[in-house]
């Protein structure tokens, strides 16, 4: 619980405060180790995911009937690194009708290829795969917390990260609230108010002509919203307090569920779906089977190595871990490329 104060004086809700901390001139996004110099993603964890994006690109491209021209769209793409590794794992034919696009607020890194394009915002027009891995967790909200008379209240913080309550939640936020999280009268119960993702996925979506979008987080859904809350922060590889100093990452889970809903087109033939990771990318081929042991003395080298992938698709895929990310699927123009194969 944090205290109540009705005036700002200095005091900033928390989305203002991380817009500036992780966006601003000298914010954690702009430093030049990149994200994976602070936290862990599955595109850092193994090759693998990329292999299995890849793959998603190719079953995207088959159901547009195979275009001159492919479009793959890496939002909030770090250092380049998904995107570079879908590339590699294209069949030929297709990478070399793709066209690459990595969208990150940061520099251009050195040594990226040149044909992949370096956006500030997703490209107005796309054919193909918009993908967007951990980007929503980092648009920042508002957070609410429940006051002592049962109110809702937005949390204020300094950049420091001590907090105070300020106003009382209302208008469009509110709604939000009451449709998608809403806070019993217990006091310190907390949300963070995800309008700002709803809004920024549909207009992520909108730029899709025909294709499909995918966002890859950690995410929650209305049958299990968290009573306090996720917001925390991440330093170095080690999770700490959320402090809004451009020190530290600042993220909160993402409720999916309302993006879902916000993101879906109308002309869409199948609406959008929410899936595990884990079965996301078991139906991408990423299984984590280990292999024979046959090969062990078959090919000492592959069972090696054979043995290692299994690893990787196990951190993949992990039940606590990377596998219970969520994967929201929407499809615009066509079919769901993940669904499963009629009976």
């Amino acid at each position: 619980m944090v205290a109540q104060v009705t005036g700002s004086g200095g005091w900033r809700g928390w989305r203002t405060a991380t817009q500036d901390a992780l966006y601003g001139t000298d914010g954690f996004y702009r430093r030049p180790e990149g994200p994976a110099g602070h936290f862990r993603t599955s595109v850092h964890a193994s090759p693998l995911f990329a292999g299995a994006v890849a793959r998603l690109l190719c079953r995207v491209d088959e159901a547009l009937g195979r275009p001159a021209s492919l479009d793959f769209v890496d939002m909030a793409a770090g250092r380049g690194e998904l995107v570079t590794g879908v590339l590699a794992a294209l069949p030929a034919d297709v990478a070399a009708r793709t066209r690459a696009y990595a969208v990150e607020i940061a520099a251009r890194p050195a040594g990226l290829a040149h044909r992949i394009e370096w956006l500030p915002e997703p490209p107005p027009d796309v054919t193909g795969l918009l993908f967007a891995n951990e980007w929503l967790d980092n648009v920042p909200v508002e957070v609410a917390e429940v006051d002592s008379a049962g109110t809702p209240r937005r949390v204020l913080v300094r950049a420091d990260g001590v907090e105070r309550l300020g106003e009382p939640v209302s208008g469009a936020e509110a709604e939000w609230l009451a449709r998608w999280w809403p806070l019993a009268g217990e006091e310190g119960l907390r949300a963070e108010i995800g309008l700002p993702r709803d809004t920024a996925w549909a207009s992520a979506v909108a730029r899709v002509g025909r294709g499909l979008a995918v966002a890859v987080d950690y995410a929650h859904t209305a049958d299990a919203r968290p009573p306090f809350g996720t917001l925390t922060g991440y330093r170095q590889g080690r999770e700490t307090t959320p402090v809004p100093d451009g020190s530290c990452d600042l993220t909160a889970h993402v409720a999916l569920d309302a993006c879902a809903q916000a993101g879906t087109p109308a002309r869409s033939p199948s609406g959008a779906r929410l899936l595990l990771q884990r079965e996301a990318l078991r139906a991408l081929g990423v299984t984590g089977a280990r292999p024979p042991l046959a090969l062990a003395s078959a090919d000492p080298a592959a069972y090696v190595r054979a043995l290692a992938s299994a690893g990787e698709a196990g951190e993949l895929t992990a039940a606590g871990g990377l596998g219970d990310f969520g994967w929201l699927i929407q499809p615009v123009g066509i079919a769901d490329p993940l669904a499963p194969p009629a009976p």
